[in-house]
């Protein structure tokens, strides 16, 4: 197996408001066959599917899934631009579980859940800076 992740799917209960969450962060949708969502990311797409046929897909069942017990993050580019996100995740919906702060590894984070209670971590990480796509690699891309 490749060392890469292709496509994050996440279940949503009502595909209508999850949408529109993400559509509300600025995220363009692509075309797709009718019953899921997909945006392009850098390297990688999110895509949204019903819950229940999610759970029908993995052969489980739907109150199996849950939600929290794994973070996806956004890493930005300076400190000020995490209660950014974190302000305009909250106008589009979703639940702030913990508002932006140092760390203490040196560098500033908060998370929010959204409609369907997925977290997302927003975090700046001054040690790995990303490169000038946005694109994110552990060691940073130095300089630029």
């Amino acid at each position: 197996m490749d060392q890469r992740v292709s496509l994050i799917t996440l279940g949503c209960r009502d595909m209508a408001r999850a949408s529109a969450f993400y559509e509300a962060l600025g995220w363009k949708r692509v075309e797709t066959p009718e019953g899921i969502v997909v945006f392009d990311l850098i390297g990688q797409a999110l895509g949204l599917y019903p819950l229940e046929d999610l759970a029908r897909d993995m052969g489980r069942a739907p109150e199996d899934l849950g939600t929290g017990a794994a973070t996806l993050a956004c890493n930005v580019r300076d400190k000020a631009e995490v209660a950014k996100v974190q302000a305009a995740a909250e106008a589009a919906g979703a639940t702030i579980l913990k508002q932006a702060h140092d760390v203490f590894w040196g560098g500033h984070i908060g998370y929010f859940a959204d409609p369907d209670g997925h977290v997302w971590e927003v975090a700046h990480n001054p040690f790995s800076r990303l490169g000038p796509n946005g694109e994110f690699r552990w060691e940073g891309y130095g300089d630029g």
